[in-house]
Formats: structure tokens, sequence, C-alpha cells
């Protein structure tokens, strides 16, 4: 049963990136408030994908931190971390791919009139959006740091998906050095195609696993 349990999870893990994987293909670039109206189906589409991805990767997650628990805990607090990441993802995802796409399309018939409003909205909310995506970056770089780390001090994993997280983080750290700009579309996406392949490496090696 514990064997059946890990191998879910990993599954999970797996499903999980792979739809933030969709999601971030899909993802449309912003532009004008009509633009925006015109591009709510895939908007809503992509966005709703990656909220469905959210419980998936939270349930692989958890697995993983089951798996990989010891006496110090330590796992179960890389597994609160990234929880925390997943829940400010969840909030970035509605309010940027359905809440802003469903309230321009109420003034759809009339952007002109209102155009000063709604621009100083959607500024608002793409600033609050973008608040959001520096928690989820932040969480995910600690999360996948700590874990990466029980994986090195354990024999339970394969020591390479440890020193891979490693390299992720410090990647991650040299394009903050540099001012990389990781809120953007093209920087974000870049950075869950990187973290979404240690997602999917370490889901592969927990449907591996023989249990403890």
């Amino acid at each position: 049963m514990e064997n059946q349990f890990y191998r879910n999870a990993g599954i999970s893990l797996i499903t999980g990136a792979i739809l933030i994987i969709t999601t971030m293909v899909l993802h449309p670039t912003g532009g004008s408030l009509h633009h925006i109206i015109q591009i709510t189906n895939i908007a809503m589409i992509s966005h709703a994908i990656g909220i469905f991805s959210i419980p998936m990767l939270a349930f692989g997650f958890y697995g993983l931190s089951q798996y990989l628990l010891d006496k110090s805990k330590a796992s179960t607090l890389a597994f609160l971390i990234m929880l925390l990441g997943l829940i400010a993802a969840m909030f970035a995802a509605i309010i940027n791919g359905l809440t802003i796409p469903y309230f321009l399309n109420q003034y759809a018939e009339n952007i002109e009139a209102n155009e000063n409003l709604l621009k100083a909205i959607i500024k608002f909310g793409f600033s609050f959006n973008k608040s959001l995506d520096y928690v989820f970056i932040s969480a995910c770089c600690l999360a996948i740091l700590l874990y990466s780390i029980i994986i090195m001090l354990q024999n339970k994993m394969p020591k390479w998906i440890g020193i891979y997280g490693l390299l992720l983080i410090l990647l991650t750290l040299i394009g903050l050095a540099t001012s990389f700009v990781f809120t953007s579309v093209f920087g974000f996406s870049i950075f869950i195609f990187s973290i979404a392949s240690w997602f999917l490496a370490t889901g592969y090696l927990l449907t591996k696993s023989k249990g403890i």
C-alpha cells in the first residue's frame, strides 16, 4: 500500500508538471484592452489548466515529503513552503486568467467610455499578480533547495536529482543578480520550464521507489 501511495504521488507530480508546461505553452501575451478581450477564451483555458495542476502538484509533493521524512521533519517544512507557493500561483491564475478577462468582457461594448478607469484597474490587477508571482518563485526555490539538500543527505533517492535541484537554484540566483526579469511572460516561462523539468524527474523517481 505504501509503495502504491508513492507511485501515485509520483504520477501526480508528473501530471502536474505536464499541466503547468501546457499552461505556459498556451499562455497568451498581454496587450491593449481590446486584445485582452479578444484572447479571453484562450486565457481562461490556459489558466484553468494551471489551476487544475495545483492539487496534482500538491499531492505529488505531499508524497515526496512523506518519502523523504526523517527525524528532522525538514521535508514537511519544504512541503509547507511549496504549498504556500502553489496557493500564490492559484490566486495569480484566478486574477490574471479568469477575473480580469471576465471583468473586461463586461465592458466590451463601451471600452472607450471607461478606458482610463479600466486601465487603472487592470494595472492594479497585474501589479497584484506580479507580487503573487514573486511569492510563487521564492517559495518554489526555497522548497526545491530544501528538498535537494535532504536528498543529498539521505540515500533514498539518487544524488543527481539533488544536484540538479541545487543547480536550478544557482541559475535562478544568477538570473536575479543579472537583473533577469522572471515576472515577464518570457522570464516566467523560462522559470516554469526549468522547475517543471525537476518536477518531472522527481516524480519519475518517486514512481520507481520501493518504499521505506
